[in-house]
């Protein structure tokens, strides 16, 4: 934005973003006024802010500009809703997406991007595999395999740096190598958040446990976010079930640690209980739930699933194996729902368990509908491969809890009841164990009362 630009816009386009126009109100009042008169006037910021004299000032200029204003949703949304004068002034919106389609057509357009650099900003070219990893990038970048980033001012750092590293080792071209390591320096540069926090599982201060089987304990995993940054590690995410007054305690919401989204997931669980196991007798059962050693906000649905599965265990006394962590947001109906960031939830996992000792029984639990998501690094890939790792696709409550625990979760028969030997049946019987002592407990109280 500088002095004279609408001036010099006059039978053209004048394009302006919409954030640093905000910043002074008297421009943005003053370019309001100009597009509804069509005529440009000597401002005076005194005589505006009722401070000092007016000047003279030339006679009106007329004025035929048509203004673009570029920004974000929020501060489009903030001025529709506020500024009465903005949906009159500005009728044409057009919204611009940050990624396309992955098809050969884009494919070969972001080749052609990658030679129009080169060849502007007197870059090295870059080889067949090189381009391939840039295009890798742009899937990554989305974390999507069927969408490609267009976001070219991170995709232009990559190219920069890419050429670095090929003319320090004094390479003709750019390649695949090459790239990889622009993204190794990039990740080393913002990772010194992530190396304090991976430290706290080394040294045991988080306690995390990649090996054995415990009653009513799972490795959730969560997201950290450091500006345009973002990492995962487990969380042990802990449940009690016992005897009282029905409902589910969440005691990050009762420490006032808990998020609208996550007190909202929390809520569903008691709905898919009592969808399942409270069709012949009500639960009469307390549900104490946690995660243990968090102290921010938490927030976000995406641990519904593992909170489920926490106390479907603590229910049937079935321990959960701690070599499999789990993500993924779940319905009422016990279905399995896609969550965000889910690239970085297996990675995070994958380096704790790699720190600690990879026994190829450890793995993480997904939605299949993440499915298309999956961008994962090379080395998790490569232990994947191995068998080393293992990443598992749910679409359900029960198919989780059956690799969690390696017993069946059960089917119910035409009265709604699940076989003893399994998952569901262990949980039923406990429930129903529940309601009758609690039953007797009531018929004794009346007795004494009588």
């Amino acid at each position: 934005m500088q002095a004279g630009a609408l001036l010099n816009a006059n039978g053209g386009y004048l394009i302006m973003e919409i954030e640093s126009l905000l910043m002074h109100p008297y421009v943005w009042e003053a370019l309001k006024r100009t597009l509804q008169t069509q005529s440009l006037s000597i401002e005076d910021i005194p005589e505006e802010s009722a401070f000092g004299t007016t000047s003279l000032r030339p006679a009106p200029i007329p004025l035929e500009a048509k203004v673009l204003l570029l920004g974000s949703y929020e501060a489009f949304e903030w001025l529709q809703n506020f500024d009465s004068k903005f949906n009159k002034i500005f009728k044409v919106r057009a919204d611009f997406d940050q990624e396309v389609a992955h098809t050969p057509e884009s494919v070969q357009l972001y080749a052609r991007f990658i030679a129009r650099v080169c060849r502007e900003e007197h870059l090295l070219p870059f080889n067949p595999r090189g381009v391939a990893a840039i295009v890798e990038f742009g899937e990554k970048y989305v974390s999507d395999q069927n969408k490609l980033s267009i976001r070219f001012g991170p995709l232009l750092g990559v190219l920069k740096e890419a050429d670095y590293w090929a003319r320090s080792q004094k390479a003709r071209v750019v390649s695949e190598r090459h790239v990889v390591r622009a993204f190794q320096e990039h990740r080393f540069r913002y990772s010194l958040y992530e190396q304090k926090v991976h430290e706290s599982y080394r040294d045991g201060t988080i306690m995390i446990d990649v090996e054995g089987a415990v009653v009513g304990q799972i490795n959730g995993l969560a997201v950290y976010q450091i500006g345009e940054y973002s990492f995962g590690r487990p969380v042990r995410i802990t449940a009690e079930t016992f005897m009282g007054k029905p409902g589910v305690v969440n005691i990050e919401r009762e420490a006032e640690l808990s998020g609208r989204t996550h007190d909202k997931g929390v809520l569903i669980l008691s709905g898919f209980l009592g969808s399942v196991f409270a069709q012949h007798h009500p639960l009469s059962l307390a549900i104490s739930i946690t995660f243990e050693q968090s102290y921010d906000e938490i927030d976000g649905d995406s641990a519904s699933a593992s909170e489920l599965y926490a106390i479907l265990s603590s229910l049937s006394g079935i321990p959960i194996r701690q070599g499999i962590a789990a993500t993924g947001s779940v319905n009422q109906k016990g279905q399995i729902q896609a969550i965000g960031g889910v690239n970085q939830k297996i990675e995070g996992f994958f380096e704790v368990c790699r720190e600690k000792g990879l026994t190829g029984a450890q793995g993480v639990i997904i939605p299949c509908s993440n499915v298309q998501n999956l961008m994962l690094r090379r080395d998790v890939i490569d232990a994947v491969k191995k068998k080393q790792f293992h990443v598992y696709r749910i679409a359900t409550v029960a198919e989780g809890i059956e690799v969690l625990t390696g017993i069946p979760a059960g089917q119910a028969d035409a009265d709604g009841r699940f076989p003893p030997e399994t998952v569901f049946g262990a949980v039923q019987q406990k429930l129903k164990a529940f309601f009758e002592h609690a039953y007797r407990m009531k018929k004794e109280l009346d007795l004494k009362m009588e």
